[in-house]
């Protein structure tokens, strides 16, 4: 039998844990696999339960959710949902609906960014068009709100609406700041505004999510949500480090090109200020236009001179006192295999090559 998307991603953390001389999160590793492998089987079975068809706007949708992700999100609501009484169809319902909100923004994105790569394959932008792949992100996020609304948890819509807030927000500031750099002081304040609205908010909706079908006390769903605000925010910083490494599936380069903010680059131009010019120079607003061979190979020499900076080893330093944060919140809950399992994703976080 083929292991599932979900599954095969602990089989190659496992690995790689094992490779760097670190088998006891490969162990930890296996123990989540046998801990929540039914969970993610079930979660897969209510991923096909969204609509297939012949419209542009279903074509797409399915074209990237074909291409199977970490499900990470999910596997947080289904985590949490086993402090009380499990992944029951309710918690299923939620997983769904966060997959399906995390899907719709990577639709959107690669409209915005123009990209033409998602999870090593053509966006789903170049094969149906810009019109079709936003729309089907709007299909996608009302699948979702609806999803929501079906599973009845007290306040898990106004949640969902309140994070689709800041999610807007948090590009509107990455979209105003595309193609030109401000003082060191105000990138770092704006990095961590759109990672904690972009990427950590939908974290923390998935953890208290699970908690509130797990029926937690407050206090207990307060240090959880905790766990999932770190856990997003160093897994953006492990984001930020591979786009050096470009080991993602996406275009080399392509936050530098795209002029985001990422955390290497705080760091890089603090350290070393005269690096503003290049890479002023090299950010280009119109992304139609392919890289020359003259381009490409200054982008390189920039991601080569920003390493020199050490700015690579300040990204893993963030995410691993981001992780350590996430496992103080933990230590609240308590003890026995979901906590585990927890820690486990948070120190696999670490480990990640896409």
């Amino acid at each position: 039998m083929t292991p599932q998307p979900a599954l095969r991603v602990l089989d190659r953390l496992a690995h790689v844990s094992t490779s760097r001389g670190a088998p006891d999160l490969g162990e930890r590793l296996a123990n989540l696999d046998r801990f929540v492998r039914g969970a993610l089987i079930e979660f897969e079975a209510e991923l096909k339960t969204i609509p297939q068809g012949p419209r542009a706007v279903q074509l797409a949708a399915h074209h990237l959710l074909d291409l199977k992700g970490k499900h990470l999100r999910p596997l947080c609501v289904a985590l949490a949902s086993r402090f009380g009484e499990g992944f029951t169809p309710r918690a299923r319902g939620l997983a769904l609906a966060v997959e399906l909100v995390h899907t719709a923004t990577l639709l959107h994105d690669d409209v915005v960014d123009l990209a033409d790569r998602r999870r090593g394959r053509p966006a789903a932008r170049v094969i149906y068009g810009n019109a079709a792949s936003i729309f089907a992100g709007d299909w996608l996020l009302v699948a979702a709100l609806r999803r929501i609304a079906a599973a009845g948890v007290d306040g898990l819509l106004d949640r969902m609406l309140g994070v689709i807030d800041e999610m807007i927000l948090a590009e509107s500031i990455q979209l105003e700041r595309r193609g030109t750099l401000a003082s060191t002081a105000e990138l770092r304040d704006a990095y961590f505004k759109v990672v904690e609205g972009k990427t950590a908010a939908l974290f923390r909706w998935a953890m208290v999510a699970g908690a509130r079908v797990a029926g937690m006390s407050p206090a207990e769903e307060a240090a959880i949500e905790r766990y999932g605000l770190h856990l997003g925010v160093a897994f953006q910083a492990i984001d930020d480090e591979l786009d050096f490494a470009d080991t993602t599936g996406k275009d080399p380069f392509a936050d530098l090109r795209e002029g985001k903010i990422t955390y290497p680059l705080v760091i890089a131009l603090e350290r070393e200020p005269a690096l503003r010019t290049r890479i002023e120079r090299a950010i280009t607003s119109d992304q139609t236009i392919d890289l020359t061979d003259a381009a490409r190979s200054e982008l390189q020499a920039i991601a080569l001179a920003v390493r020199e900076t050490g700015a690579l080893l300040a990204t893993r330093k963030l995410a691993e006192e981001h992780v350590d944060q996430a496992l103080a919140a933990l230590a609240e809950l308590p003890p026995g295999p979901s906590r585990d399992a927890l820690t486990t994703v948070a120190l696999a976080s670490l480990e990640r090559t896409s």
